[in-house]
């Protein structure tokens, strides 16, 4: 059975740093890819960084793009985002998610896609203040 937990959610004032952690079990960690999505209220879900199973490749939304930073450690089977200069657009609620289907050949459609993941955490609250 899959389990997700993330952790490291919080409030923080604009331009602060937070450390999202997500630790997952069930699977052989280096043979999944994980990504982050975020939902905030009144939106639609929206992806935010992905990062593939060996951890050489990683994608961003436009939005986060050199401000966070995805990374894993398959020995702690955790996946983590290390978020800097934080906005208060950034407030929403953090999942990570888990997919077995990612290939060397799958690109940045396939890792931004909600539908490619197979497994999703209980979520995480990030509230950025002004």
């Amino acid at each position: 059975q899959v389990k997700l937990v993330e952790s490291g959610g919080g409030l923080v004032q604009a331009g602060g740093s937070l450390r999202l952690s997500c630790a997952a079990s069930g699977r052989t960690f280096s043979s999944v890819a994980m990504g982050w999505f975020r939902l905030a209220p009144g939106k639609e879900r929206e992806f935010v960084a992905a990062i593939s199973r060996s951890g050489t490749t990683t994608y961003y939304a436009d939005s986060v793009k050199g401000r966070f930073t995805i990374s894993r450690d398959n020995a702690k089977n955790t996946v983590y985002l290390q978020m800097n200069s934080l906005k208060p657009e950034d407030t929403a609620v953090y999942y990570c998610a888990l997919t077995s289907t990612a290939t060397s050949y799958s690109g940045r459609h396939y890792y931004t896609s909600g539908r490619s993941y197979d497994y999703w955490g209980q979520g995480t609250q990030v509230t950025i203040s002004s």
